[in-house]
């Protein structure tokens, strides 16, 4: 596959401390770029307000990595996986990509791409502990719920905008 898709997550909790998912899933892009199994990273989060800027934090990690910026695109309309998923094939012109993120994710946008004829594949990255884990597993639940029902009802993006397809 040329394409990966990197969902976004903010590099800080709430609380201030370093951002686990954020980590490992800037160690698992880099690891496939490393090993020429993608070429370019779609990097989708959200940026609904000036001082938060997912797409931002996620590329300055891939960059110090050692991933060329010319080989990363921006999507700063990633307010949800289902807006991720649905603005990679409509906005970017992907129909086939890795999706990276850690499984629970994975999953849930799997499942998203393949409902729109999409040919995505999961590549997971490490989770965290179980303990800080649980709460993500509970809002996860409530997730798969909106996801499910955003297929069902085939739901616009908040904001789809002009076509940007990637070389």
């Amino acid at each position: 596959m040329k394409y990966a898709l990197i969902l976004g997550t903010s590099n800080k909790l709430r609380n201030g401390r370093n951002n686990v998912y954020f980590s490992k899933r800037i160690d698992a892009c880099w690891r496939l770029y490393r090993e020429r199994k993608i070429r370019y990273v779609l990097v989708s989060g959200d940026n609904s307000v000036k001082s938060y800027n997912e797409p931002e934090m996620i590329r300055t990690a891939l960059i110090r990595k050692g991933i060329p910026a010319s080989h990363i695109v921006l999507d700063y309309a990633g307010f949800d996986t289902y807006d991720s998923m649905v603005r990679a094939k409509e906005v970017f012109g992907l129909n086939s990509f890795i999706v990276v993120s850690q499984h629970f994710h994975n999953s849930r946008a799997v499942f998203i791409a393949r409902r729109k004829g999409m040919d995505v594949y999961a590549y997971n990255a490490g989770d965290a502990s179980k303990v800080a884990g649980f709460k993500m597993r509970i809002r996860e639940y409530f997730a798969r719920v909106k996801a499910y029902l955003d297929v069902l009802l085939n739901v616009s993006p908040k904001f789809l905008g002009k076509k940007e397809p990637i070389p």
